[in-house]
């Protein structure tokens, strides 16, 4: 917001500074050139130009840890902004971020999840791999669990799954934008793939771990979309073996393509069809659940207290719940997955050589 509309936020009453998605990470800096009175400062250059990537990572009271590891995106899919906003693909190295993962480790987190906005360019100016970062980080030692947040599915290699599939450390968790089940609608939308790869991606992703979660991302109503398009993803959807759909309206961008394109859906309508998908990702999600009943798994239990309850996830994304117990936060607890409660997450049994925390 504040790299595509500064001027805006500098009128809103009260604000003294605006910075760019780059100059952000400058803030002492451009504090001491702030006045006590006078007009908003503005700071905000040209963020094609920015090539240097800043890490960071996230930490709490969560025993989960975000690590970025990229930033920005070269795809300029026709109803994003994020090339406008956040710049070019650029990363640390992988010795770099490796001394991040480092860091997060002495911060007692377990799990580290990889974010990115598009995570799978990873390396791309300095000439490495996605795929050799994930290998480096399987060998740290002090940290459990890796997953890996987003990825595309032209980037998600066969090798990159098959390395997942006998890590010691990543989990077998993937979550792969799709955006239309209609080739279509992807080609207006400028993606760099067709349903068929993407098939292709989960077919090999069951094969190597049957019991893998997989996570879809759509949007529905994108300009063009007929009713045939939707119903095409509709039954593209349905036939995948997936868990879980994040789904999204199309919402115009000022500045996309997507913007100035022919057959405007309603917004009544796309809402209409994001509403079906909903109800086709609740029916996704209990029947990956139901297929995990019975089996043991490994729960990583986090601090966040909910009326005497506290959750946790398995090593393929099951939440499941059990009453408060603070000795079992940040704890990897070996459970038998239960049964589905009422509010839609799995009740656990502890297994006996579990309970010694």
């Amino acid at each position: 917001y504040a790299q595509l509309k500064p001027t805006e936020i500098a009128e809103i009453p009260g604000v003294n500074m605006v910075l760019g998605a780059a100059e952000k990470f400058n803030l002492p800096v451009h504090l001491a050139a702030l006045g006590s009175e006078g007009k908003p400062l503005v700071f905000n250059g040209d963020i094609k130009e920015t090539r240097n990537f800043v890490p960071g990572y996230s930490f709490g009271d969560r025993t989960r840890t975000f690590l970025k590891v990229q930033d920005g995106c070269n795809y300029f899919c026709t109803f994003c902004t994020i090339p406008l906003a956040r710049g070019f693909s650029r990363s640390a190295s992988i010795d770099e971020t490796i001394q991040q993962a480092r860091e997060v480790i002495k911060t007692g987190a377990r799990e580290i999840v990889l974010t990115g906005v598009n995570l799978g360019d990873f390396g791309k100016l300095q000439n490495e791999k996605f795929i050799d970062l994930i290998r480096e980080l399987d060998e740290l030692e002090g940290i459990d669990r890796y997953r890996i947040s987003s990825i595309e599915p032209n980037l998600l290699t066969n090798a990159i799954i098959e390395f997942v599939s006998r890590s010691k450390r990543f989990l077998p968790h993937f979550h792969i934008p799709l955006q239309s089940g209609s080739n279509k609608i992807l080609k207006l939308m400028r993606r760099r793939y067709q349903r068929e790869l993407y098939a292709e991606r989960l077919s090999y992703i069951r094969e190597k771990m049957p019991d893998a979660c997989i996570g879809v991302d759509v949007i529905v109503g994108f300009p063009g979309e007929t009713e045939e398009d939707f119903l095409e993803t509709y039954r593209f959807l349905n036939e995948l073996d997936i868990a879980y759909l994040h789904v999204f309206p199309y919402s115009e961008r000022p500045n996309t393509k997507a913007i100035l394109m022919d057959g405007v859906v309603a917004g009544a309508e796309r809402q209409k069809r994001a509403d079906q998908l909903r109800i086709l990702s609740e029916k996704k999600r209990r029947f990956f659940y139901e297929q995990q009943l019975g089996k043991t798994a490994r729960v990583l239990f986090e601090a966040e207290e909910n009326k005497g309850r506290m959750f946790g996830f398995t090593e393929n994304y099951v939440k499941v719940s059990t009453e408060y117990d603070p000795l079992l936060v940040n704890e990897l607890v070996s459970v038998r997955l239960e049964h589905i409660a009422a509010d839609g997450d799995i009740r656990v049994a502890f297994l006996q050589e579990s309970l010694n925390h």
